[in-house]
């Protein structure tokens, strides 16, 4: 491979969150019983007429604008000409020569180091449907088709032929997806095929301006089959370079169990295509005032968010790049840490406990009955001493399940710490008491011996002690005697 500089192309095809398809009003539900989600219109019948949904081109322009496009101010919708049984008109409509957006740009991180890969082109068009084959047929010799997914609106983000190792992809598809779900116009969730990515890789000799031939590997919406896709691919066409053989432009499908590229069919272009302008959809003007309604409603974008946990909340690596994993978390521990001040801590219980909470409850934060409301009074509670860091954990579980907040728990439940000097003077002498062997550790100087009559005033009290008056306590008793 010392010979070869790799070169990747990326297509990601990304659904839109819409609640209805792109020409017609049926709405998409994953796992549907087949053809429930469909109509005259999605099915190709005679005698139809599509109309354009607005809200996946507001969806469009979002992209666009949260990648560094150019809007463009006039576009229009092409058929794409080819046959294939999940097209019920036997052609697509997709966007040709004037896409919605151009020339953008995505930056993102590989190995401590900033990228960019400069983006061609964004577009829409409608999805296809599903062949179902003899896996779920059990029958070799019939396929079925379900047509639920076809007219979804698909909107296809195009980079330049700039990416040079799989690595390199899979960062660049990772920060692409990031996007999309920090903006809300994809769920990108790659098990349901709502974000699949298809790689043009080509190899040419180092120093060399001219690109090599390519080939396309279809529909991976896995980016561990999509970096072993990849991989193969690089070493399939060094090899055939290597024996003075020629790469064939074709569409190559993976193969995940065998983990090899197979010959799908040979390589369109565009003119085997037959595009041509869609005679029954309007023109699209967008104009600086649908762009300027949009632009404000942006989140802050993930990149430029992590910058500023770094820079203002002095975060590790680490830490910034789990809280801005998902929007949702970023906004949680955002409004958490403006809260109560203390976004070290905030971070800690995120990544620790509230972690642990969602995991074994299998939902997301949005999802669940905690806020940052009850992030920042748990953390307020500690700080004034009314509850210990172990009370703390147990009522942060309670809050989980039932939506209290932290104080409505302590007091219901009578968790406060018991700092009251008397009151643990008497615990602490019966603990000395029962334990003669430690405490006689401590009076002979043996200091860790202390941690030991700590937990058992502890455990006394339910965890309710002040751990740091105890400290004291047991120091100058033992210390006195």
């Amino acid at each position: 491979m010392d010979k070869y500089e790799i070169v990747i192309g990326l297509e990601i095809h990304a659904e839109l969150s819409t609640e209805s398809k792109l020409f017609c009003n049926c709405a998409y539900t994953f796992g549907s019983s087949a053809n429930d989600c469909t109509c005259p219109i999605c099915l190709g019948l005679p005698g139809t007429l599509p109309v354009i949904n607005q809200r996946a081109l507001d969806y469009a322009i979002r992209t666009g604008l949260a990648m560094n496009c150019e809007i463009t101010s006039y576009s229009k919708f092409d058929r794409k000409n080819y046959f294939y049984p999940d097209l019920p008109k036997n052609y697509q409509i997709s966007q040709y020569d004037l896409p919605l957006c151009q020339n953008g740009k995505v930056e993102f991180e590989l190995n401590g180091e900033t990228k960019t890969v400069a983006l061609r082109r964004i577009h829409l068009e409608e999805d296809a449907g599903k062949s179902i084959h003899a896996e779920v047929t059990g029958d070799p010799t019939r396929s079925f088709m379900d047509f639920n997914r076809a007219g979804v609106p698909l909107m296809e983000i195009v980079s330049e032929p700039e990416i040079h190792s799989p690595e390199e992809a899979i960062a660049y598809c990772r920060a692409v997806k990031e996007i999309l779900e920090y903006i809300e116009v994809s769920d990108c969730n790659m098990e349901e095929g709502s974000l699949r990515c298809e790689p043009n890789i080509s190899l040419r000799p180092q120093g060399s301006q001219e690109l090599g031939t390519r080939t396309e590997i279809k529909n991976k919406n896995s980016f561990q089959e999509l970096i072993d896709a990849m991989e193969y691919e690089v070493k399939r066409q060094a090899r055939i370079l290597d024996s003075g053989g020629k790469v064939v432009q074709e569409t190559l499908l993976f193969d995940a169990e065998t983990g090899k590229t197979v010959a799908m069919r040979s390589k369109e272009e565009a003119d085997d295509y037959r595009y041509f302008p869609e005679p029954d959809l309007v023109h699209v003007q967008i104009d600086d005032e649908w762009v300027k309604e949009i632009q404000p409603s942006l989140p802050e974008l993930p990149a430029i968010r992590r910058r500023r946990f770094t820079e203002d909340y002095n975060l590790t690596s680490e830490q910034v790049e789990f809280l801005t994993s998902t929007r949702q978390i970023a906004d949680f521990f955002d409004e958490g840490t403006k809260l109560s001040g203390n976004p070290s801590i905030c971070a800690n219980w995120i990544m620790g406990d509230i972690s642990r909470l969602l995991n074994n409850a299998e939902i997301e934060i949005q999802d669940s009955k905690l806020l940052p409301t009850h992030l920042s009074e748990l953390i307020q509670l500690i700080e004034d001493n009314t509850i210990s860091g172990k009370i703390a954990k147990s009522v942060i579980d309670e809050a989980f399940q039932s939506g209290k907040l932290p104080k409505q728990i302590v007091d219901e439940e009578g968790l406060s710490q018991i700092s009251d000097t008397s009151e643990l003077e008497a615990i602490v002498q019966k603990v000395i008491e029962d334990n003669p062997g430690p405490a006689q550790d401590v009076r002979d100087g043996t200091k860790k011996a202390i941690g030991f009559l700590v937990g058992q005033v502890m455990r006394a009290t339910q965890g309710k002690a002040n751990p740091q008056a105890v400290n004291q306590i047991l120091s100058k008793v033992l210390s006195e005697e």
